[in-house]
């Protein structure tokens, strides 16, 4: 594991503007928001060539909470090469507040020698060989899988839907992410990816922090080195990143509730389709909305249009109980609301294109593995799961921002399964608000 902080230069043009570092920006402006003078008369006042002296003069001032100037310490960029793709997963559910992008799978080494080693992932030493075969004969499932139907869409173009007049190259990579969007539900959780994220200080202490209070040797190892970097550019807001009781109290009781749900539930058999929705449009009776639902949508030129107070003010809740690993980890990354999913193999998913009963025996080692860790309590059950796990997966967020999801992930491009999982999902939303339908784009995932 590697973590790399990225600084940003000013472009020659800006030579004339003052180059702070991100805590001295943050206490310049906490000063500012307790001050009748102007910026420039703050700035006046400190002493670029020594910003530590500046900070600690102005901190002291008066008592300034640290996550009250945290947030205003600018974008702190952190990329993280080689983290397992669990540990990305759960950098993007902490970091709520994060700009952030993860290499897809397309384009990282399938292979066992992508993988941390079983100690580096807290495997029980006595079961480290059985789960580095495991992980090798799941690799060899999905690379096998994707020759196979890789192979099958030379033979048969029909196979794969291409844009009318498609260019050479442009069906030879449509004819590839066919067999990998496919081929992927073999791929471990544990393989390496990497991350690169965007946040301020105060979001960057507060996910270090649930990192250091999960208890788990990768989580940990990549707290410590976020924090080492971090600590060059925000040393004093970063004191508050280490391990929590509070965090810690809550990382086990959720912890304790996976074991308790993937032992009573684990299977390797496809879980059927269920989706649950709840809207709620109560307002208070002094501040109600006269704004009709399609006044609030059919302004909109695409799905980045701004919608109105009418679908900005309407919570909605939905989830779905049968959520694949392989599409969690992009519906995990919209980053309004909370998501919440106890990461539990509850069915296996496998495309229609993919025999399952082929690779049983597979599945049914994978699973004796899982069962074997949930029963010792380790948290590092996770580690054996594969993208085909399914797992219940819950989203609160408001209409605004559920109905850019939706149109995103059935547009055109999407992946086939996000366009079934968020049809679904449409269709029960236009049963609670049936008025939104006409102005809803609801795509078909035609390719680009």
């Amino acid at each position: 594991m590697k973590v790399t902080g990225l600084a940003i230069v000013p472009p020659p043009s800006a030579a004339d503007l003052p180059k702070v570092t991100p805590e001295l920006l943050a206490s310049v402006l906490a000063r500012y928001s307790r001050s009748n003078d102007g910026i420039g008369k703050i700035l006046e006042k400190v002493d670029i060539a020594n910003p530590d002296e500046s900070i600690d003069r102005i901190l002291k001032f008066v008592d300034y909470g640290h996550a009250s100037i945290g947030g205003l310490t600018g974008g702190l960029a952190i990329a993280l090469d080689d983290v397992s793709m669990w540990l990305a997963y759960k950098i993007f559910e902490i970091a709520q507040m994060a700009d952030g992008q993860e290499s897809s799978t397309r384009y990282i080494t399938m292979a066992a020698t992508n993988l941390p080693t079983a100690d580096e992932l807290g495997i029980p030493e006595d079961l480290a060989a059985r789960w580095t075969d495991l992980m090798a004969k799941s690799f060899a499932a999905y690379n096998a899988e994707y020759w196979r139907l890789d192979t099958a869409a030379v033979a048969n173009p029909n196979l794969v839907r291409l844009p009318k007049d498609a260019k050479p190259a442009v069906v030879t990579r449509l004819r590839k992410n066919y067999a990998l969007d496919r081929a992927r539900y073999f791929i471990p959780l544990a393989t390496r990816t990497n991350l690169g994220l965007v946040q301020s200080s105060r979001m960057w202490a507060t996910t270090v922090k649930q990192l250091d209070s999960l208890g788990m040797p990768e989580a940990s190892q990549a707290a410590k080195l976020i924090r080492d970097e971090l600590m060059k550019q925000s040393p004093r807001l970063m004191r508050h990143s280490f391990a929590e009781k509070s965090y810690q109290m809550q990382a086990q009781q959720e912890l304790a509730t996976s074991l308790q749900l993937g032992l009573e539930r684990l299977s390797t058999k496809p879980l059927a389709d269920e989706v649950w929705v709840k809207v709620d449009r109560d307002l208070p009776p002094w501040l109600q909305d006269a704004q009709p639902v399609a006044e609030a949508l059919r302004h909109r030129a695409n799905r980045y249009g701004y919608q109105g107070t009418a679908t900005r003010r309407m919570r909605v809740t939905f989830a779905w109980n049968n959520m694949a690993v392989a599409e969690l980890r992009d519906l995990n990354r919209h980053r309004t609301g909370h998501r919440y999913t106890p990461m539990i193999q509850a069915g296996f998913y496998l495309p229609p294109e993919i025999q399952h009963a082929e690779h049983q025996a597979l599945l049914d080692e994978q699973a004796e593995l899982t069962r074997e860790l949930m029963k010792r309590g380790s948290a590092a059950y996770v580690y054996t799961m594969l993208l085909g796990a399914q797992t219940p997966f819950e989203h609160s967020t408001h209409a605004d921002k559920f109905i850019y999801e939706a149109e995103l992930r059935t547009g055109m491009g999407a992946h086939y399964r996000y366009a079934e999982h968020l049809s679904a999902v449409l269709r029960e939303f236009f049963k609670s608000v049936p008025e939104a339908q006409e102005w809803v784009v609801e795509g078909t995932a035609e390719p680009e």
